[in-house]
């Protein structure tokens, strides 16, 4: 591994998605941070994600479907509850929906296929930070709203594996404690 690669990876921070702004990826970006994201462990090549783009005006059109479904699905949602909702896309130029889909019957185990959608996350997320964008892979209560599923087109075997908002940082996050790797870390020994 380059130096640069594990610089960037011991380095990296998430950017809260409230500070995220424009510019975002420009096609050619969003190309290789797409190619990236699909480079992902996938045991039997079954492709067991598939991602969602969100930009520009479809941004606020999702953005009201969000706030629809939330008065539906919510006891009494408040009017500021509901314009956040509105707005939620609006964070950030660019949102990526990760969508694990589990092939049945499974030809490779499904919590496989599902970690293969989680590492296409981390792919978007490493990809995009690594061309200089500020990125956040967020799961709120729209990733696992029936609602949003139907939306979004999802079948059974679907679900969100998280939304990555991808612009440009407005801020520098500040650091935050890492665990200690004495604490996380075991030497297996027969």
């Amino acid at each position: 591994m380059s130096q640069p690669t594990i610089q960037h990876l011991l380095t990296r921070r998430s950017v809260s998605a409230n500070s995220l702004g424009e510019p975002g990826p420009d096609s050619a970006q969003l190309d290789q941070i797409l190619t990236a994201a699909a480079r992902v462990p996938d045991h039997k090549k079954l492709v067991p994600w598939r991602f969602i783009l969100f930009q520009g005006s479809a941004r606020e059109a999702f953005g009201q479907e969000l706030a629809e479904i939330c008065r539906k699905e919510e006891p009494e949602p408040s009017a500021f509850r509901l314009e956040m909702e509105a707005k939620r896309f609006l964070r950030a130029p660019l949102v990526i929906a990760v969508i694990s889909r589990v092939a049945r019957p499974a030809p490779a185990p499904e919590w496989e296929q599902v970690l293969s959608a989680g590492a296409a996350c981390q792919n978007l997320v490493v990809a995009a930070s690594a061309l200089g964008f500020g990125v956040n892979w967020v799961t709120e209560w729209y990733a696992y709203s029936k609602g949003v599923n139907q939306v979004l087109g999802l079948t059974e075997s679907e679900q969100v594996a998280g939304f990555v908002y991808i612009g440009t940082a407005n801020e520098t996050p500040k650091e935050r404690p890492r665990p200690a790797l004495g604490e996380v870390v075991s030497v297996w020994q027969a």
